[in-house]
């Protein structure tokens, strides 16, 4: 069996740190909010936000690696306990930024276990295992005890991540061709 080489990242400038940092802070921020206002007894505006924290943590994890997209991840944890607690109440903080953290550690992973197979498996297996993490996490923490139907918000925030994390392979795979890796890598 062939040994593939490791692959080669890009060095992450302090540009693109600061980007990723800034797309996973306004997305944790819109989320924050979206998911006090609910559509229904199955659903809030939040579920639709949080899944663009997972496209920029694999795109990050794709073109420069597993050590800047943590470093992405913590920065954006970091935002994120500051406007938490600043846009939501201190339990939907304290949930988001646990579920967040928890989350996107994860995600950075399993999406790096898997970085050689198809070009699709690696976001959607780690989308999948982490937003399944976070739903857990955020909805037991922000909710549990309440007399809101958060287990069938919980039940309704995970099916529209999973499939908007099924839509987001598009931009995935559009974003990929524009920041290519460096030669050689995959």
């Amino acid at each position: 069996m062939p040994v593939r080489p490791a692959p080669v990242f890009a060095p992450m400038t302090l540009r693109a740190l600061l980007l990723a940092v800034l797309a996973m802070g306004a997305v944790v921020l819109g989320s924050n909010v979206l998911v006090q206002y609910p559509i229904n007894d199955w659903l809030t505006w939040g579920a639709f936000s949080y899944p663009v924290a997972f496209l920029v943590s694999n795109l990050i994890n794709r073109r420069f690696g597993p050590g800047p997209a943590r470093r992405v991840a913590w920065a954006g944890f970091a935002l994120a306990v500051v406007l938490s607690f600043w846009v939501a109440t201190p339990r939907i903080a304290v949930a988001s930024c646990s579920a967040f953290i928890v989350a996107q550690l994860l995600d950075i992973t399993v999406f790096d276990r898997l970085r050689r197979g198809s070009w699709w498996r690696a976001p959607m297996v780690a989308t999948t295992c982490s937003a399944t993490v976070d739903t857990a996490i955020f909805w037991s923490i922000a909710f549990a005890g309440s007399t809101l139907p958060w287990m069938s918000w919980a039940l309704g925030d995970l099916a529209v991540k999973l499939a908007i994390g099924v839509c987001l392979l598009a931009p995935f795979r559009a974003l990929l061709w524009k920041m290519a890796p460096v030669h050689g890598a995959r």
